[in-house]
């Protein structure tokens, strides 16, 4: 039952953000920014388990993994204004993302840091 009211909750505010978007972009993309499901998954992991060793592990590895997100948010634009279509721009920022979480993980292990 939790589970559905997770799912429910979580469900309700990306319908809010993209109906926000949808008159208001830039307060759309400003709801978007918070870090709503961050707190909505601590909220969750933590009421879920109350262990504050893995609390600190998940909102530390968190943050480590929102740094190599932020260049897709700048890629995409970058790339419609250059005639990409959304799909296409969506998969390139997209995979970009996904090297860049790589390369942090390899980079956070050299440093001693296990995400």
């Amino acid at each position: 039952m939790f589970f559905f009211l997770k799912a429910a909750l979580s469900g309700v505010l990306i319908a809010l953000i993209s109906t926000i978007a949808r008159r208001y972009p830039a307060l759309g993309a400003l709801v978007a920014s918070l870090p709503l499901i961050s707190v909505f998954g601590m909220i969750w992991l933590w009421l879920e388990t109350h262990d504050p060793v893995r609390m600190e592990t998940h909102v530390s590895a968190t943050f480590f993994y929102v740094i190599p997100s932020l260049p897709m948010f700048l890629l995409i634009p970058w790339l419609m204004r250059r005639g990409v279509p959304f799909w296409p721009a969506l998969l390139v920022g997209c995979s970009v993302t996904v090297v860049l979480y790589l390369l942090t993980i390899l980079i956070a292990r050299r440093a001693g840091y296990s995400l």
